[in-house]
């Protein structure tokens, strides 16, 4: 299915891609006089060329300027179709050194995809804390939240619009996933978010809304942790703490496996260990895929 751009204020678009669930993200599209701005690109040469047909029809011949949103194949694959010459690729500062150590390994979880041709682009500027951006007419600020859902979250915010380019940091109709980023730091970055008071939410994942985002991924990710500190003191791991949890009061999210890796970065975080601190990522990846039945994660890239 092709993505469908969704106009959320004047001058302010998102790129919105069904079903939303792993592989499968959303972008933004916002036009000044001068230059366009798109907050993320796709998964797939397939889908980015599809992204790159809307940018062009919504601001033809304008230069682009491509904000990552953070360092994960599905946002960022398709950066060398629309961040070519005389373009800007804006990252965070921790983005490059994600990028060379991942390279293009998100594809081996998923060998039956077509991917197409993509390719590793390490970004032309980087953003440790924030930067303002005037597209003609429009200005867009972008600023690292901090560890969130990952170590080099970078978010957009357009202050006149009140319209805000979540990236990961929330999933809409998904459930969150933290297990590269924090726990603790995601609610931090949330209620750093919540300050600004936005008219719209549009979430790396799923369809766009308003604040009421926020409170969901909030409120999930609240009883993530009180789930963790229960399994700690119970001597349980993260897969059995799921298993006897369930998925709870929020049943109704797609993807309810995550919430096994999603306690792997609690238990961490319970333990002591930093946000952003590398963990073992692949045991949490088999646990979710037992937690899901032994059905294998879905990838609809």
């Amino acid at each position: 299915m092709s993505g469908a751009v969704v106009t959320v204020a004047d001058r302010a678009h998102a790129y919105v891609q069904e079903p939303g669930g792993w592989c499968v993200n959303n972008a933004g599209i916002v036009v000044g006089s001068d230059s366009v701005l798109v907050v993320d690109t796709a998964a797939t040469e397939r889908r980015t060329l599809r992204l790159r047909a809307a940018v062009d029809g919504l601001a033809p011949g304008l230069r682009r300027i491509v904000v990552s949103t953070h360092h994960h194949g599905d946002h960022t694959f398709g950066n060398h179709l629309l961040a070519g010459p005389g373009s800007l690729l804006v990252a965070h500062a921790r983005g490059p050194a994600e990028l060379l150590r991942k390279g293009l390994s998100l594809q081996s979880m998923w060998p039956g995809v077509e991917w197409g041709r993509t390719e590793t682009v390490l970004p032309s500027l980087t953003v440790h804390d924030r930067i303002g951006l005037d597209l003609g007419g429009v200005t867009a600020e972008v600023f690292h939240p901090g560890v969130a859902h990952t170590a080099d979250d970078l978010v957009v915010w357009l202050p006149e619009q009140r319209v805000l380019y979540a990236g990961d940091l929330v999933f809409s109709a998904a459930a969150p996933f933290v297990l590269m980023g924090s726990v603790s730091g995601s609610r931090a970055a949330l209620a750093r978010l919540r300050e600004l008071r936005p008219r719209v939410v549009v979430p790396g994942h799923g369809p766009v809304g308003g604040p009421e985002l926020l409170d969901v991924t909030e409120a999930y990710l609240a009883r993530v942790a009180d789930l963790a500190e229960d399994g700690v003191a119970r001597g349980l791991g993260p897969l059995d703490t799921a298993l006897r949890a369930g998925p709870g009061p929020f049943a109704g999210l797609a993807d309810g496996e995550r919430l096994v890796g999603n306690l792997h970065r609690a238990f961490h975080e319970v333990r002591g260990g930093a946000p952003g601190e590398r963990i073992a990522s692949a045991e949490a990846m088999r646990e979710m895929v037992r937690y899901n039945g032994g059905r294998p994660l879905s990838c609809a890239a």
